[in-house]
């Protein structure tokens, strides 16, 4: 079986992933008149965030809450409809509620005014530290918003040809010392740290370019689509098909077959074969090189240099439901610990598994009530762990273990009595990531972001020996988490429509 043939004169593509990175990459293909077909290993679209259904309910994977409107918002528009149409939003406040074990919380907010009064609570001192942060932020964001991830330069001459804004960004420096020079309180130094973890970055090695998610989140706010991100990949999906795009699901790709330096023919696991000018994955690109250009020199040593570059941590996830409605904890929120910078080396530097954690707390059913039924709420607890390189650990006996710890502490900070009201649990290990997603080391985010020119890059939106062959999604950003994804597929799409 083999593709339908384009139409003369007209150009194809293949995108290797329906995850939101690998669809908005297609739909902007598409809609620039590259006939495109998305092949998907999976029978639902949306990779990692997707959804598990269990006793009725819906445990939506992925991230906290869409802090990124505006990219999906000119999806659509290249669609010729608005997200609304498709798909129901719901503005999630406080952006993020941050919790340390002695009751102390501090509130992010969307509103200026709100936000004074938050600081001016919790840190007083810091008011106008705080407002000088932010200013730096909002010009890293505006400097560099259609970048690809935190890392975006791999030699010294794309540097310099942005001195002016790199020097605003203080992008020398890392995010932690940008915070620390600012801020003086503990707290709110760990608030503003938070993001980057979230997003796979160490906040004390990774380059202060990262300010620029404080800015996004609190200029767009945060969004929760209703149904979940599974739901808003099936919306990008089908706007996708409606464009006049093809979408082959359930059929992993197996090889990339080249012909000189050139990709040549995609071959899926059923036997289907397509011939395309152009093939973009968002797959892990070790995966990429290994498995999908096996046999050839070119991808085993692409696969051995990615696998050997630092990665992000992984993810451990717990999803569990509860009896009743708890309105008192938000959609978002971050269980903070008596360590913070020390755990986080722990994680990143170290590689071991403390006893202590940080919990990233998301409640989606307190703003989609389509998730559970009512008097039932729906809860993910995600825990950064080191990745499989650095904790080579039996995961199946050790998540059970960490699955009740983090259990206990949740009963402990939020519900007294968590043991009799709970009605579900199961849990995602970097073990699980590394097996469903050919994620590298189980990583949750792959290469990790580096301080500024750390090295050459290895997160090229093209191939440098395969020249039809690009990069997509989050396989082109390292970290940075979904909007760093769709950022880098807005610059693969734009590289394809121009050659």
């Amino acid at each position: 079986m083999s593709s339908p043939a384009p139409l003369p004169g007209s150009r194809s593509a293949a995108v290797i992933g329906a995850g939101l990175g690998g669809l908005a990459t297609a739909i902007r293909l598409q809609a620039g008149g590259v006939a495109t077909t998305v092949i998907e290993a999976r029978d639902d679209p949306g990779g990692r965030a997707g959804a598990a259904l269990h006793k009725g309910m819906t445990f939506p994977s992925g991230p906290a809450g869409l802090t990124d409107r505006a990219a999906l918002d000119e999806l659509w528009a290249l669609a010729g409809t608005t997200l609304e149409h498709d798909i129901a939003l719901h503005r999630i406040g406080p952006l993020r509620r941050h919790s340390w074990p002695d009751g102390v919380t501090f509130d992010l907010h969307a509103d200026d005014a709100d936000m004074t009064r938050e600081v001016a609570r919790a840190a007083p001192g810091d008011l106008a530290g705080f407002e000088e942060y932010q200013r730096i932020a909002r010009s890293t964001l505006a400097d560099f918003r259609t970048r690809p991830g935190p890392e975006p330069f791999h030699d010294p001459r794309e540097a310099a040809a942005m001195l002016p804004q790199l020097g605003r960004a203080q992008a020398w420096r890392s995010l932690g010392a940008l915070i620390n020079a600012h801020v003086r309180d503990e707290r709110l130094r760990q608030a503003l740290a938070v993001p980057a973890l979230m997003d796979g970055a160490d906040p004390f090695r990774a380059s202060a370019l990262l300010a620029a998610e404080h800015a996004r989140l609190r200029g767009g706010g945060l969004w929760w689509p209703e149904g979940g991100f599974g739901a808003l990949a099936a919306a990008l999906g089908r706007r996708f098909e409606q464009l006049g795009g093809t979408v082959i699901m359930g059929d992993p790709v197996c090889r990339i077959h080249t012909l000189g330096n050139r990709a040549h023919e995609i071959e899926t696991q059923s036997g289907w074969r397509g011939r395309f000018d152009a093939v973009a994955s968002s797959a892990d690109p070790a995966h990429t090189w290994r498995d999908l250009l096996a046999g050839t020199p070119h991808g085993a040593d692409m696969a051995r240099r990615t696998r050997r570059r630092p990665h992000a941590p992984g993810l451990f996830t717990v999803h569990f439901a509860l009896e009743g409605t708890w309105p008192g904890i938000p959609p978002s929120m971050v269980l903070l610990g008596a360590r913070f910078r020390e755990l986080v080396e722990d994680i990143t530097v170290h590689g071991v598994l403390p006893q202590d954690q940080i919990i990233f707390l998301s409640h989606p059913s307190l703003c989609d009530p389509t998730l559970a039924p009512p008097g039932k709420s729906v809860f993910q607890a995600q825990v950064p762990v080191a990745n499989l390189a650095k904790l080579p650990i039996d995961w199946e006996t050790v998540g059970t273990l960490l699955e009740q710890r983090v259990l206990a502490e949740v009963g402990r900070r939020l519900v007294p009595d968590i043991a009799d009201r709970l009605i579900a649990r199961f849990h995602v290990t970097p073990r699980d990531l590394a097996l469903e997603f050919n994620a590298a080391h189980g990583s949750g985010f792959g290469i990790a972001p580096q301080p500024l020119l750390h090295g050459r890059g290895f997160h090229p939106l093209r191939d440098k020996t395969i020249g039809n062959l690009y990069f997509a999604g989050a396989a082109a950003a390292p970290g940075g988490g979904l909007p760093a994804a769709l950022a880098a597929s807005r610059a693969c799409a734009g590289l394809i429509l121009t050659e």
